[in-house]
Formats: structure tokens, C-alpha cells, sequence
């Protein structure tokens, strides 16, 4: 995870084995998701929407040296949770730059609380000088988002990923074929 090139709003993708079986893990960098004015609402892109309708895991992370990327966290939680209101969705909240303890803004109490809250595992890690801390919480999410598919026997989580939409020519082929083989069994009768 931590030679992956950095660019925000990327898409990083990387395979690897857990337990095992191959596991193949997306992760889509959210930026720029903020808090509007004063408010505890959210303002964020429709990449970030995209991105929440399909994840089978969510990695909340934050700086304890920013009390405003924490802050961030509770609504942008929320806004999961209008998406998918009824799914149990596997969640990690990421205290980032845990080398920076002299400029901490966030305790790591505040950090546990709220994991506690969105009922999701905490860690507080430095991505910089620490990336074993970074793979071992990554690991842990993708664990727990595989015991999680593999309890529902290859079935979809109903909630969690919205059904595909078929291709409008596809449907009016289909429509088309119902028709003309309608038409057939009519003209064939009346013979």
C-alpha cells in the first residue's frame, strides 16, 4: 500500500493473498470532502458518491494534527449510511501522522470514541515512518470484508451494490425478440 504513487481521486489498484486466497483491493482516494460553513454537512464531489455505492469497505482517515479532517469524519459517516441505510459495511478509522505528537490536535481517546461510535476498529498510525502500521490495518478491513462476502454464499448484499443497469439496446433487442416471437405464435394459430 505504501509504494502505490500518491494523486488524489485516483484509483489504486493491488492484489495480494489473505489467508489464503487472492484478494483483489481497490481503493479509491476521496478528497476534498469538507464541512460546509459552520455546519456539520458535508460538501463532496459526485466521484465521492460513485465511490460509496460501490465499496465493500470504508477507510475514514484523518490527521491528528487537523481537528478539522476529524470533524469531517461523523457526517461523512452519516452520508455512507443515507447511501446504504441498512447495510453492515465493514469500517476503519485511520488516525494518520501518529510521528507528529507534538502538533496532536485530536487525542487518541477522541480517535477511539468515535471508532466506538461508528462501530467500526481504530488505529493510529504514521503512514511516513511506520507503513507496517498502514498494511496491518488494510489487511485487518480486508479480512473482515471477505469473512463478510463469504458469509453470504457468492450472493450479492442486498443494499450494498446497486444492480448494474442493462444497456438500453439491450433491452429494446429484448423487447424486439418478445414481440416478433408474440407475433409468430399468433400468426402460426390463426392458420
Amino acid at each position: 500500500i505504501n509504494d502505490l504513487p500518491f494523486s488524489p481521486g485516483a484509483l489504486y489498484s493491488r492484489k495480494f493473498t489473505i489467508d489464503g486466497e487472492q484478494i483483489s483491493l481497490q481503493v479509491q482516494d476521496t478528497p476534498f470532502v469538507s464541512l460546509e460553513d459552520d455546519t456539520d454537512n458535508i460538501c463532496c464531489q459526485e466521484q465521492i458518491n460513485r465511490s460509496i455505492y460501490w465499496a465493500d469497505g470504508f477507510v475514514f482517515v484523518y490527521s491528528i494534527t487537523d481537528y478539522e479532517s476529524y470533524r469531517v469524519i461523523r457526517p461523512l459517516h452519516q452520508h455512507i449510511r443515507k447511501i446504504h441505510p441498512n447495510a453492515n459495511i465493514p469500517l476503519l478509522l485511520m488516525a494518520n501522522k501518529g510521528d507528529l505528537l507534538r502538533a496532536r490536535q485530536v487525542s487518541s481517546k477522541e480517535g477511539l470514541q468515535l471508532a466506538s461510535e461508528l462501530g467500526g476498529t481504530y488505529y493510529e498510525v504514521s503512514a511516513r515512518e511506520n507503513c507496517e502500521g498502514v498494511h496491518e490495518a488494510f489487511q485487518q478491513l480486508c479480512q473482515e470484508v471477505s469473512r463478510m462476502i463469504g458469509s453470504c454464499n457468492g450472493e450479492k448484499r442486498r443494499g450494498l451494490h446497486l444492480v448494474r443497469p442493462k444497456s438500453p439496446n439491450m433491452q429494446d433487442l429484448k423487447r424486439r425478440l418478445k414481440q416478433a416471437l408474440t407475433s409468430k405464435g399468433k400468426s402460426a394459430t390463426t392458420l
